[in-house]
């Protein structure tokens, strides 16, 4: 994976990193834990990382992170699915983010509330926050939250792309026609600790039946406008058409699929009928066998992106829209290369019209808004 390329260096560029240097960015998705265990040479070990240097090689890294100018990150602690040790596998991915800050202090501070990110936004800081992406990490016992929650984790995505025993996955077959009995006991659990809602990952039916439950803002942490672009992941109009009741927000991603029609349409012989990847298929030779049939893959851009974003907010208001980059080492759009890149969004929406107020809300500004909301429900 390349840097990403010298941005274009006009007034709405100048303007976008002179706002950013005012109002905090939250970025609500990457996959940074995951990338360091899964890593050939650190396996899991975040000094043998060593997050200090650009690691040209992948999207996220200190000096990248603090280039985008962020000052709140949500790191994912990911459980695949299938995972036979699904709360092992998560405690794990928290003792790594843990080490994270531990090691690096002068960089992170933790994300407890909204507070933090104000904080580590005087302070030069990121707020770290922790989340799990999987609920299977639950294991079965309500009380797991609890003991995630005085770990310091503050947002759980319900599910991933295998529908789990209590939560159908948008990208699997469907056995609870939404959220089981217990998957609603989930939802109510976190209202009252104050840990965020997360429906990225989950089935149309799952959206509808959360949004009945809570009584707080839920987040989509890492998806986008299924109008503008037909994977099952993105969110569809009939549950956009309910998010501004609820207070929540969409986190518009960048993950090239759900920004890009034509990749989309070029990456369908890679994926099952339900959108996702078989298990154990050899990506390589998939993707050059496509590659061979239909061209290159056709590329997403930060253009695009705005696209979903200016969507969104004509569908769904300003207050309800933030970012979502779900970095994980992968490919990429043009523009949105890495996490030195997050500035390209504003200057993009500067250059379409959008206000100073608008960039503040889509930036960091409505994050805030849904913390804050979750924590006064808490209790």
């Amino acid at each position: 994976m390349a840097l990403a390329k010298p941005p274009v260096q006009d007034n709405a560029y100048a303007a976008a990193l002179a706002l950013l240097d005012r109002v905090p960015l939250i970025d609500g998705h990457n996959d940074l834990p995951y990338v360091i265990r899964k890593d050939a040479a650190a396996r899991g070990d975040v000094a043998a990382y060593d997050l200090t240097k650009v690691h040209p090689e992948v999207d996220t890294d200190i000096p990248r992170m603090r280039a985008g100018k962020l000052a709140g990150q949500f790191f994912a602690a990911y459980v695949p699915p299938n995972q036979p040790n699904p709360a092992g596998f998560a405690l794990a991915q928290i003792a790594l983010m843990r080490d994270i800050l531990k090691r690096h202090a002068d960089v992170f501070r933790p994300g407890l509330t909204a507070a933090d990110v104000e904080a580590a936004k005087a302070e030069g800081r990121i707020a770290l926050f922790m989340t799990i992406e999987n609920g299977a990490a639950v294991d079965g016992e309500l009380d797991a939250l609890d003991a995630y929650y005085d770990l310091g984790v503050r947002l759980m995505t319900l599910c991933h792309n295998g529908t789990t025993d209590w939560c159908d996955s948008a990208t699997d077959a469907p056995r609870h026609n939404g959220l089981s009995a217990f998957g609603k006991d989930v939802i109510r659990r976190m209202n009252r600790l104050g840990m965020v809602v997360d429906l990225a990952h989950v089935s149309p039916k799952v959206m509808h039946d959360t949004l009945d439950v809570s009584k707080a803002p839920v987040v989509w942490s890492h998806s986008n406008a299924f109008t503008l672009c037909d994977h099952p992941r993105n969110v569809p109009d009939d549950v956009l058409d309910r998010v501004a009741a609820n207070g929540g927000v969409v986190m518009a991603t960048f993950v090239p699929d759900f920004i890009s029609q034509a990749a989309r349409d070029w990456h369908r012989p890679a994926r099952d009928q339900y959108g996702k990847a078989p298990e154990g298929q050899n990506h390589a030779q998939v993707e050059a066998e496509i590659v061979a049939r239909s061209g290159p893959r056709p590329k997403a851009t930060v253009a695009q992106y705005c696209n979903h974003v200016e969507y969104l907010a004509k569908r769904i208001g300003h207050d309800h829209v933030g970012i979502g980059s779900d970095f994980f080492g992968w490919v990429n759009p043009d523009g949105l290369e890495d996490t030195s890149t997050f500035p390209n969004v504003i200057a993009e929406l500067i250059r379409r019209g959008w206000s100073e107020e608008n960039l503040a809300k889509l930036a960091g500004g409505n994050t805030l808004r849904v913390l804050r909301a979750v924590e006064a429900a808490a209790g």
